[in-house]
């Protein structure tokens, strides 16, 4: 891997409270992501599944974890299955976790190979009432592609067909919510690592810059750095295009006058990255342009000091929009008297503002996250308020990674410039 070992005790003490959730008497199942093809005998690169990472560190294709803190066996109440090297693997491939590598990385003493997983694996079931399994419940999840995963629901469900079966999704989603210091610390890392690209970028862009050169910067400091690359598509919109909010076609010249909107992040040990800022490509911004970068700037300025303990995310999301739409009266985009006879439901600000403020980020960039459930210490969250102004091609969005403490929230990526000055003297350096 590119990342620095983690120590196992994150991932022990992971499964400590993953076990405390479960009903006596269960066996739990978690398997890898599948090497998903390409066309002729192509793969793309491999991802792991991040449950299965959040529980064991794994990071390789072909696991399986099993958990049942009930079996008689005391060795057989954490598992590992794993991919057995062999020579043509080694050739080909290069080698794969030994016994010993996967315990270290995991803290799991239990390790087995693929093919003895039946014969383990049956008699575990027999003894056990309840089968927990994983399936995907986010709520923006794309199903169509068949998944380890679920093939394995599948047999399970034809192998033993008078078992209860029970979801894993809530227990993962209640637990990966809050992070632990240790996952806080590969955050930070991830942002740093956004950093420092940010402000190779600062000294890139002119005039005449592809956004797809811009593009390459980026995926260049990543590497660099031991990031696997971008924890997902980079969006780089100049000129007109920062008004679309997934833009990610990135095959345009950026152009004297326009604001460019980088929308970036960089991975690092699975864990992730999500920063937003927005540029003049000439390297100052006009005059129009700065006034709403500090409208922007202002609304997530504020929102930030907004993310404390005790709200949901609704609410938090309307405590925002209030702000924003001061922010947007400011730059005559609104009429206040408009505003106060606005209905609840469709709040004017949406012209203007169209997304959400803030989302979960850990292991995903969208990650688990409840918004029924209240803001908690531990709690890492995007801060990303927008204003996109399609008629005048001003498109702004500025976006930090925060963390939920007890006291005042902390910024993880604090670092990275975004006043509007700060970044036009280091563009002009």
């Amino acid at each position: 891997m590119k990342y620095l070992p983690i120590e196992s005790d994150l991932f022990i003490q992971n499964r400590k409270r993953f076990v405390e959730k479960l009903k006596p008497n269960s066996i739990a199942v978690f398997n890898s992501n599948d090497v998903m093809p390409t066309s002729a005998d192509g793969t793309h690169s491999f991802i792991q599944q991040t449950d299965l990472f959040y529980l064991s560190g794994i990071d390789q294709e072909e696991s399986t974890l099993v958990i049942c803190p009930d079996a008689r066996e005391e060795k057989h109440r954490e598992i590992l299955f794993l991919k057995e090297t062999n020579e043509q693997i080694a050739l080909w491939e290069g080698q794969k976790y030994t016994k010993e590598e996967a315990t270290t990385v995991s803290g799991i003493k239990t390790v087995y190979w693929n093919n003895e997983f039946n014969n383990i694996f049956k008699p575990m079931v027999f003894q056990s009432e309840r089968i927990h399994l994983n399936t995907n419940e986010h709520l923006r999840a794309d199903a169509s592609v068949e998944t380890r995963d679920k093939r394995f629901l599948q047999w399970c469900r034809e192998t033993f067909p008078l078992h209860r079966y029970r979801r894993l999704a809530p227990i993962m989603q209640d637990l990966r919510i809050v992070k632990l210091p240790p996952e806080v610390d590969l955050i930070k890392t991830a942002g740093n690592i956004t950093d420092q690209t940010f402000r190779r970028l600062l000294g890139f862009i002119k005039p005449g810059v592809w956004e797809f050169e811009i593009e390459a910067e980026i995926c260049h400091e990543f590497l660099r750095n031991r990031s696997r690359g971008p924890a997902f598509e980079t969006i780089i919109a100049s000129g007109v295009d920062s008004c679309t909010l997934h833009y990610v076609r990135n095959d345009k010249q950026c152009r004297e006058g326009d604001l460019v909107l980088i929308d970036f992040g960089a991975e690092y040990a699975n864990y992730a990255a999500d920063v937003t800022r927005t540029v003049p490509v000439s390297g100052r911004f006009s005059k129009r342009q700065k006034e709403v970068y500090n409208a922007v700037l202002n609304v997530h300025k504020t929102a930030i000091q907004m993310l404390t303990p005790g709200k949901t995310l609704d609410e938090y999301t309307r405590e925002v929009g209030k702000v924003m739409e001061t922010e947007l009266i400011g730059l005559g985009l609104l009429d206040a008297g408009e505003v106060k006879k606005q209905s609840e439901d469709k709040p004017l600000y949406k012209k203007y503002f169209p997304h959400g403020t803030s989302h979960h980020l850990g292991l995903d960039v969208h990650d688990y996250g409840d918004k029924y459930r209240k803001f908690e210490p531990g709690m890492v969250l995007t801060c990303e308020p927008g204003i996109y102004i399609k008629d005048e091609a001003i498109g702004i969005r500025i976006e930090n990674d925060i963390l939920i403490t007890k006291d005042e929230p902390l910024d993880l990526t604090d670092d990275i410039p975004r006043e509007a000055e700060e970044i036009e003297d280091l563009m002009n350096r």
